[in-house]
C-alpha cells in the first residue's frame, strides 16, 4: 500500500495531474511491486501565495509524500527514488525542482476496507 500527495503550483500541476499520476505510478509498480490496480493519488494544487518555495526553485517545483506500510529495504526505496526522478523529469519537472519524502508506518497503524490493515490479506508483498 501507498498514498501518495503531490503538492505543486496550480498553474504547473495542474495540466500535468494525469502524466505525472501514471509516471508516479509506473515507478510504484516497477519497483515497490504494487499491484497495477493500486493507485491512491491525490494532487494539491496551489496559488503562488499558497506554495512558498525557495528562490531557486521554478514554477515547477514539485513535492511528492509517499506514505506507505513499512518493510521495504533502503535499497528498495532507494530505486523508487530514483526512478520517481527519472520518470517525473520525462514529464517536464527537472531533479531541481522535485522532492520526495518516503513515510513508512506499521501495517497496524492503518484502517483499510474497515479493519486494521495488519489484518489483511494483501495480494503482493511489502518486503522487497
Amino acid at each position: 500500500m501507498a498514498q501518495i500527495i503531490v503538492y505543486g503550483h496550480k498553474a504547473a500541476l495542474a495540466p500535468r495531474i494525469s502524466s505525472l499520476s501514471d509516471a508516479i505510478h509506473a515507478a510504484a509498480v516497477s519497483v515497490l511491486q504494487l499491484p497495477v490496480e493500486k493507485r491512491f493519488h491525490r494532487f494539491i494544487t496551489l496559488d503562488p501565495d499558497q506554495f512558498i518555495t525557495p528562490s531557486d526553485r521554478s514554477i515547477d517545483y514539485t513535492i511528492v509524500e509517499v506514505s506507505m506500510f513499512e518493510g521495504r529495504s533502503t535499497a528498495t526505496k532507494k530505486d523508487f527514488i530514483r526512478q520517481l526522478i527519472s520518470n517525473v523529469a520525462a514529464v517536464g519537472v527537472t531533479p531541481n525542482d522535485l522532492e520526495i519524502t518516503i513515510t513508512e508506518t506499521p501495517r497496524a497503524s492503518w484502517g483499510i476496507r474497515g479493519v486494521p490493515a495488519d489484518e489483511l490479506q494483501l495480494n503482493y508483498s511489502v518486503d522487497v
